[in-house]
């Protein structure tokens, strides 16, 4: 049974940081692209963020290009998203996923960005 558990949220103040990790079980966690998702309030899921397997290539989103940085760990089935030069539109709930539609994803970890 695939679990994921995000952590590292919390409040920041705009042009704050925040690292979010997901600690992954229950599957082979070096074989699979890993995605980094997030639903604001009263909108649907948006795709932030993959990390390829096998080149560890990865890709974001427009609105978080050049902010945000995902890394992973396979030695320990750990994901990551650094987040820099935060804004108030990155308000939202966060959450790991195996795919980009965030069909498999955790409990999610709310990032609050206000001053």
């Amino acid at each position: 049974e695939v679990q994921l558990v995000e952590s590292g949220g919390g409040l920041v103040q705009p042009g704050g940081s925040l690292r979010l990790s997901c600690a992954a079980s229950g599957f082979i966690f070096r074989i699979y692209a890993m995605n980094w998702v997030r639903q604001a309030p009263g909108k649907g899921l948006e795709w932030v963020s993959t990390i390829n397997t096998i080149d560890g290539s990865t890709s974001y989103a427009d609105a978080v290009k050049g902010r945000f940085t995902i890394s992973r760990d396979n030695a320990k089935n750990k994901l990551y998203l650094q987040m820099n030069s935060l804004k108030p539109e990155d308000t939202a709930v966060y959450y790991c996923a195996t795919d980009r539609w965030g069909t498999s994803r955790g409990q999610g970890t709310q990032v609050t960005v206000s001053s």
